[in-house]
């Protein structure tokens, strides 16, 4: 599967901006490292990538917080190039996850057609989903200097209270193997929405596997954001 690139609504607009002073070639062929001296400050595609076309919903400011702003000038470059080489490793370590380069951030998509997912109405971390999450440790350790953010999602059979429970139950089932195998827990948030934010359609079986998943993303955390920006002469 190739890695998936996405950009916020800001980030388009810087593109078409520069599109007036530079050949379209030269913009379809940048990667993110380049593109993040342009990128504006918001999070929502990051958002947008873990509860779909439900961002403007309520219950989703703590997310926000979470993912902050995208880093922009010669830092966003620096942290670009980072990012780039972790979503790399994640997606030939774990080809079967949807891996998402989105702004600064790092979004992976599990859910039953991919390495990491739950049995009908369980929540426990089985054997096929263990041996990808310990292969995710692996490269959690290599680059430390990340925050995680962990969100479970159900499909909508059963009522919206069990979902909800179902979706904590699985996001935290996720945090806690992680954790459990060494990293620490200060990186991690955890947060949960039940059957509210389907991205697919539950009329179908398809529709249902895909909704029943746990997004992991990765961001930056403040000692890169400052390396960055000293790196790169902004502080």
């Amino acid at each position: 599967m190739k890695l998936i690139i996405k950009k916020s609504i800001i980030a388009l607009s810087a593109l078409l901006l520069i599109v007036s002073m530079s050949s379209c070639t030269a913009i379809k062929n940048a990667n993110n490292k380049q593109k993040g001296a342009v990128i504006g400050a918001t999070g929502g595609a990051v958002l947008g990538a873990i509860i779909g076309n439900n961002v403007g919903k309520g219950g989703n400011g703590e997310l926000g917080a979470v993912i902050g702003g995208v880093v922009g000038g010669g830092a966003g470059v620096l942290i670009g190039a980072k990012m780039d080489k972790q979503a790399q490793k994640i997606e030939e370590e774990i080809p079967g996850a949807q891996v998402e380069r989105i702004d600064d951030a790092i979004v992976i998509t599990f859910d039953e057609n991919s390495g990491v997912f739950f049995d009908t109405a369980k929540y426990n971390v089985n054997a096929a989903s263990q041996e990808s999450l310990n292969k995710l440790v692996g490269i959690f350790k290599e680059y430390p200097d990340t925050n995680i953010l962990v969100v479970g999602h159900t499909d909508s059979v059963g009522s919206d209270e069990a979902n909800m429970t179902l979706s904590k139950n699985r996001a935290y089932a996720v945090t806690s193997y992680l954790t459990n195998k060494g990293l620490s827990a200060s990186r991690f948030t955890t947060n949960w929405f039940g059957e509210s934010q389907p991205m697919h359609d539950n009329s179908t079986a398809e529709g249902r596997a895909k909704n029943r998943r746990v997004n992991v993303a990765i961001l930056p955390n403040e000692k890169m954001i400052e390396d960055a920006k000293a790196q790169s002469g902004e502080n």
